[in-house]
């Protein structure tokens, strides 16, 4: 038979696409259905039919799968911020790890590599040390408010609907951030409404308030507060920031970043600081670092030590390596592993992050780490062959003239960091002819989400 949209099928789902859909299949087509989970067995509507696959979304679940659970959180389903709430952990780690074999077999036509068992988060929920959160002038409603009176249609602070920008939900509480920020979250929301101030229109692109970002360090159990606004106005924020640092002795930062730009994101052309530090401190391992309100930061505080560690591990470093640091951020990479190598060199393209790196540098007492700043298709040529460089690029992976520069340079070993199995699957195919992929190990900084870390250990051929 053939699948039309418009269709209703009874299928039974028999795995897990990257993406986080289950996978069917009818009469040989590909059938992802979003919000289901291997051995579920489904009614469910065509909502899009291709040549070569469909997409389908659940009318009803006729036999529940033994993996799935009975999601803690109320927005389960609905908000885009976690969506595999409702598998068990131990089979989203198992997913995860066949995720990264799967994309390096299809995608990078590696085959046979061992891909270790996925390490898992130290914590499931409350994983998280940045949350944003969305300012809107329209709520999108959950399917048990539709109808329910003395609901403000007109005022949301939350999370998107999935693949949406202007579907905003009302969250009260978010479980992947801990109790006290979704206090914080909650007094902020208050205030807001209060001000009497316009929020954001995500199509009108009028309004005030925009968002709000909570950044948290485990460490030290400090909170760092950051509205994101229109324009600047103290009169409407330093009253919130004084009412909050009064009430959470653990906010030691409020800033104010000022977006005037119609682009949706949480970055503002200047900032001000209300109240307290322009930065938090965290520490991975037995280093500190600050972070200010805008630098990039490993979401997953305890999982980040893991996955430096794995790094570390693979590096192989005795004290005498010259190591070369690809995409290197704020130096979190080069100055975790700083005491093991002999010099470290970090390319990156943002100049705020190589300031951050700088000051970390300073602040832990690093000299044999250096920055360049600059894009590393024009830089990596300046640079003289390393023994080992670390690459850990952003979720669109490497640029080809990079991975032909990298190959050019010929290094001894590569540890190669991804948040992204399918991108790195592309990228280490393009170098299977000159480095051998020894082993690859996934560690869970996503609890919840079929996002996934890996760390491979290369060496030349």
């Amino acid at each position: 038979m053939s699948v039309k949209k418009g269709q209703e099928l009874k299928l039974e789902i028999s795995g897990l696409a990257f993406g986080g859909k289950g996978l069917a299949r009818k009469d040989g087509l590909a059938v992802f259905v979003d919000q289901t989970v291997p051995l579920d067995v489904v009614i469910a509507s065509i909502i899009k039919k291709k040549k070569n696959f469909a997409v389908a979304s659940i009318v009803e679940i006729l036999e529940k799968s033994p993996f799935r659970i009975d999601p803690p959180c109320i927005y389960s389903g609905h908000c885009g911020g976690c969506k595999w709430q409702f598998l068990k952990y131990e089979k989203q780690l198992v997913y995860k790890q066949q995720h990264v074999i799967d994309s390096l077999e299809h995608i990078g036509i590696i085959k046979g590599v061992t891909v270790h068992p996925t390490i898992p988060s130290k914590l499931i929920y409350g994983y998280r040390n940045k949350m944003e959160f969305s300012c809107s002038d329209r709520r999108w409603l959950m399917p048990d408010e539709i109808g329910m009176e003395n609901i403000d249609l007109n005022f949301a602070l939350g999370l998107h609907v999935p693949g949406t920008f202007h579907k905003v939900l009302d969250i009260k509480r978010c479980l992947l951030q801990s109790a006290l920020g979704n206090d914080i979250l909650d007094d902020v929301r208050g205030y807001i409404k209060e001000s009497n101030v316009p929020v954001y229109g995500l199509r009108s692109h009028i309004g005030f308030w925009r968002f709000v970002m909570l950044r948290y360090s485990t460490t030290y159990d400090q909170w760092m507060l950051n509205i994101v606004t229109s324009e600047k106005s103290n009169k409407e924020l330093q009253p919130l920031s004084d009412l909050l640092t009064k009430k959470y002795p653990q906010i030691v930062s409020v800033i104010n970043n000022i977006n005037t730009r119609k682009a949706g994101i949480a970055v503002g052309e200047y900032e001000v600081l209300l109240t307290g530090s322009p930065f938090i401190k965290e520490k991975i391992g037995q280093y500190e670092f600050e972070i200010s309100a805008n630098s990039f930061f490993q979401t997953n505080t305890l999982g980040a030590e893991i996955l430096y560690e794995k790094v570390r591990e693979y590096a192989e470093l005795s004290g005498k390596e010259y190591v070369v640091d690809l995409y290197s951020g704020a130096g979190t990479i080069a100055i975790f592993l700083a005491n093991s190598a002999k010099e470290l060199i970090g390319i990156e393209i943002s100049k705020s992050a190589v300031q951050d790196a700088e000051a970390n540098c300073k602040n832990n007492g690093i000299s044999n780490c250096r920055f360049i700043l600059g894009d590393i298709k024009n830089c990596l040529e300046h640079v003289k062959k390393p023994d080992v460089m670390i690459i850990d690029p952003p979720r669109a992976g490497m640029h080809e003239k990079v991975v032909k520069q990298v190959l050019d340079m010929s290094p001894d070993k590569i540890v190669y960091v991804s948040c992204n199995p399918a991108t790195m699957a592309r990228d280490l195919g393009m170098m299977k002819d000159n480095y051998k992929v020894l082993e690859v190990q996934p560690v869970d900084m996503f609890p919840h989400t079929y996002h996934i870390e890996s760390v491979a250990r290369l060496a030349r051929n």
